[in-house]
């Protein structure tokens, strides 16, 4: 299997509720989203249900 076909089989549909936009127009994902992702991305979302901590790059 080729590199693209992995990243395609990773795309989530995105559905009503697994985001909204922040007052300054960006789009903040839920925590509905990210468990439907499945693993942690390490980028210090706001609504990570899986407790990383970007300041000590660690899960709480």
């Amino acid at each position: 299997m080729s590199i693209f076909q992995d990243l395609i089989k990773k795309i989530i549909p995105i559905e009503e509720g697994d985001y909204y936009l922040s007052p300054e127009g960006y789009k903040v994902f839920t925590e509905q989203y990210h468990r439907k992702r499945g693993y942690c991305c390490e980028s210090g979302c706001r609504h990570c249900p899986y407790g990383y901590d970007r300041k000590t790059n660690r899960k709480r």
